[in-house]
């Protein structure tokens, strides 16, 4: 037996996990109006599972978790499983205003104010990661034995993702062992980061039927190949007109294109503090990883913090349409919501202070010396979520973009988080990464 259907009101947390509360499917009419109670402490939850001290809300407070209409995901694949049933909400006052702590409402007003500017941002995540509990050896990477070991699970994940409406591109064995990676379409809006919340959900699910578990872990091992999240950029003007694309420049990227880079690249060190939010995620931000190196643009080159994919000229397509922006430094400790707002902030105030266009490099930067960095813009990553925080605290620009209470809140999870793995050797860090996400 089944039981009765529920459907879950989840919320994308600022480590990137989503939380909740759900409520029979027979009761959901009447819950749209007023969503659910929560709790703002539940905001300072740390990935391990200790609320973060101190925090901007203590005991006090309560908000509700309102869902949004078009983040519905309902996946029925199994007789012996009840429905995956649930929404994505905005947390909000129990008024109905906004909370100011709401990552998925700072998404809101970036893309508000992206839109005043003449813009909207069409944007996809591609999502790595690794199947445990497999019983064998896994495949070779890329190979179709890695793909055939898991069988039903590619089917199965690309049915349920399909039935969810997240438009599943291609399946495809990584060069992890266990690693695996279904990429979804790009949407316009706030629907690129729901998309990426709810595409973890449904993966884990399909591996829970099939009894493996799935892990998104930045770095399930030190020595191994990392999991990744690779945040494809593109704006189009108001009129639908894909604006990143011109022909007669370098890389193809149109000086709109060029100066949103920009403003991420100045902003990089700081920025990292949300992108790759956990302590384990510094193991893979390192050259020669093909993650991302070095805080730079380059076109085709896995080594650069922005890659310019390139044009599959084969497809017949329109390649304004296909040309996008790939930032590499994340991964899926990150808050989705969290992380593509910050990436808009940046990008627009590359806009709109018309900042300088960064060069395009075409070689590896491990090869080059200091000096030629630094005269070609290169910038070292963070080597720590330590160096993150410390370059996010001192970037005045990035703190202006964040509301007060999400500010000290975000400090407090990712400082209470270090603490928790003070004298930790990294593998178990990695270990006890690898049990949350």
């Amino acid at each position: 037996m089944r039981g009765e259907e529920l459907v879950a009101f989840l919320h994308s947390d600022i480590s990137g996990l989503s939380r909740g509360r759900s409520v029979p499917v027979t009761e959901l009419d009447e819950r749209f109006a007023a969503g659910v109670g929560w709790v703002p402490a539940d905001q300072a939850l740390t990935p391990f599972g200790p609320i973060a001290e101190p925090n901007p809300f203590g005991s006090l407070g309560d908000l509700r978790l309102l869902p949004d209409r078009e983040s519905r995901v309902r996946v029925d694949l199994w007789d012996d499983a009840s429905p995956l049933h649930f929404f994505l909400c905005d947390a909000v006052n129990t008024d109905g205003s906004p909370w100011d702590a709401c990552p998925r409402t700072l998404l809101k007003g970036a893309l508000s104010r992206l839109e005043e500017a003449g813009f909207s941002l069409v944007a996809s995540f591609e999502q790595e990661f690794i199947l445990e509990g497999l019983g064998a050896e896994p495949g070779p990477g890329f190979s179709l034995e890695a793909q055939r070991l898991v069988e039903p699970f590619g089917p199965l994940v690309m049915a349920a993702l399909r039935q969810a409406g997240l438009e599943p591109e291609v399946f495809l064995p990584e060069y992890g062992e266990g690693q695996y990676e279904v990429p979804c379409a790009p949407v316009e809006g706030v629907s690129g980061a729901d998309r990426a919340a709810a595409m973890r959900e449904v993966v884990r699910e399909v591996a829970r039927r099939l009894g493996y578990r799935a892990s998104f872990v930045p770095k399930a091992d030190p020595e191994g190949v990392g999991n990744g999240v690779h945040i494809h950029l593109s704006l189009v003007d108001l009129e639908d007109r894909p604006v990143f694309y011109d022909p007669g420049r370098p890389g193809r990227l149109s000086t709109v294109g060029a100066r949103f880079a920009a403003g991420i690249l100045e902003h990089l060190p700081a920025l990292c503090a949300f992108t790759a939010p956990s302590v384990v995620s510094y193991l893979r931000l390192v050259p020669h990883f093909w993650s991302a190196g070095f805080g730079c643009l380059g076109e085709r080159n896995r080594e650069t913090a922005i890659r310019i994919p390139p044009i599959v000229e084969l497809s017949g397509g329109d390649p304004a349409r296909q040309f996008n922006l790939e930032f590499r430094a994340a991964d899926a400790a990150a808050c989705p919501h969290l992380a593509l707002a910050v990436l808009v902030l940046a990008g627009m105030r590359g806009l709109q202070d018309e900042l300088p266009e960064p060069t395009l490099i075409e070689e590896d930067p491990t090869g080059l010396d200091e000096e030629e960095r630094r005269r070609l813009g290169i910038r070292e990553l963070p080597g720590s979520l330590y160096e993150a925080l410390g370059a996010l605290e001192t970037d005045a620009v990035v703190r202006s973009w964040i509301p007060s209470d999400l500010w000290d809140c975000y400090l407090s999870v990712k400082r209470n988080e270090i603490d928790l793995l003070e004298g930790a050797e990294p593998g178990e860090a990695c270990e006890r990464y690898l049990r949350v996400y």
